[in-house]
């Protein structure tokens, strides 16, 4: 009895949403690196998106390439949130302070 392998190439389990971007190019900034970030995670949530709409239409066979998805964006956008206001948190706490 053979066993085939369940991944069905959909996702990648340890693919990293923000693999994409080059941080060690001599000619990237701060912005470059941030927008890079920001596409890499709006890539992830439109594939979970595209999953999910699959899955409602019934044409996914595996519904744990789609909770899987799901979870990636759900993280991704957690960080991006979170350092979100870390960075505005430390805006505002730069322009309290007096000179």
């Amino acid at each position: 009895m053979a066993i085939s392998g369940i991944n069905t190439g959909l996702i990648k389990i340890n693919q990293n949403p923000f693999q994409k971007v080059d941080a060690n190019s001599t000619n990237t900034s701060f912005a470059n690196v941030l927008q890079g970030y920001l596409e890499n995670v709006d890539t992830t949530v439109k594939q979970a998106s595209d999953l999910t709409v699959k899955a409602a239409a019934g044409e996914v066979n595996n519904i744990h390439d789609v909770t899987i998805a799901s979870q990636k964006a759900k993280v991704a956008l957690e960080l991006t949130v979170t350092v979100r206001d870390k960075a505005l948190e430390a805006y505002q706490e730069m322009m309290r302070m007096q000179f």
